[in-house]
């Protein structure tokens, strides 16, 4: 009977590399040559392979893991904080008046929210996520627009200079953003630089700004690429959140809006 083939040696020091690139955000041709006890050149070979493979990208010297940590899809993360996804978008949902012009970033949170928008009020949104299109796509009263682009499947998002193009020949009155993670020093975080320059023309796009996050989200550096929020702009976030995580936010001026499972605002009720 035949068994399963054995990894063999170089393809379970690759697997090391790219876990080592992961966890340490970056690795060298010498270190990694000691460590294994093959030639600089062998490791050299590992690197240009795992670089076509797509799971590393090289560096003078080196190579860096492309995320500092594994990005979970949009699948994935469809269950996760369900109920307080829906509390955030519950709150979104009554911001928006009836003629409004409304821009939806990519997520699952600002997705939520779409669901809230198909009876409500007649309006115009304008998204870059497939989740919101999907959402939205037979809703009476709503006028869908999609900033087209190249879809990156991870995210189910429109991105690219395409995208950018289209953002930027339109205004909004509202702008509701998702994230990866937020910082009240950095901004939003996320896996994609392009991701993160599209976000940040989109704050650009309307006076009032909204971030969409669950509370887990707050503080969080999951990867490397930023986008920098403007002056004024609203936290968003579930009842979950602490006044240690939702203080540095306030320190800096940001609003900060938290909400119960009704969708309530209840950031004056605490404490």
């Amino acid at each position: 009977m035949k068994g399963h083939r054995a990894p063999r040696d170089s393809e379970l020091r690759r697997q090391a590399i790219v876990r080592l690139a992961t966890t340490t955000g970056l690795t060298n041709v010498e270190e990694l040559s000691a460590q294994f006890g093959v030639t600089a050149s062998t490791i050299r070979r590992d690197l240009a392979q795992l670089e076509g493979a797509g799971a590393l990208a090289r560096t003078y010297g080196g190579a860096m893991a492309l995320v500092a940590h594994p990005e979970a899809s949009l699948r994935q993360r469809v269950g996760e904080e369900f109920e307080a996804k829906r509390s955030i978008a519950r709150w979104a949902a009554r911001r928006i008046g009836a003629g409004e012009t409304v821009l939806l970033d990519a997520g699952t949170t600002t997705g939520a929210l779409a669901h809230e928008l198909r009876h409500g009020p007649e309006l115009t949104v304008v998204t870059a996520g497939m989740t919101a299109l999907q959402e939205l796509a037979s809703a009476d009263g709503v006028t869908v627009e999609c900033l087209g682009g190249h879809l990156r499947p991870r995210s189910q998002s429109f991105i690219g200079p395409l995208a950018e193009t289209a953002l930027e020949r339109r205004t909004f009155d509202r702008v509701f953003l998702g994230a990866d993670g937020v910082t009240a020093e950095d901004g939003i975080c996320e896996a994609d630089i392009r991701q993160t320059r599209l976000k940040e023309l989109m704050t650009r796009r309307s006076d009032r700004v909204y971030l969409l996050v669950h509370a887990a989200k707050i503080g969080r550096r999951p990867f490397h690429a930023w986008a920098p929020m403007p002056p004024k702009w609203t936290l968003v976030t579930d009842d979950s959140a602490t006044d240690a995580d939702l203080d540095p936010f306030r320190a800096k001026g940001i609003d900060v809006v938290v909400t119960d499972e009704n969708g309530d605002d209840i950031s004056g009720r605490r404490g």
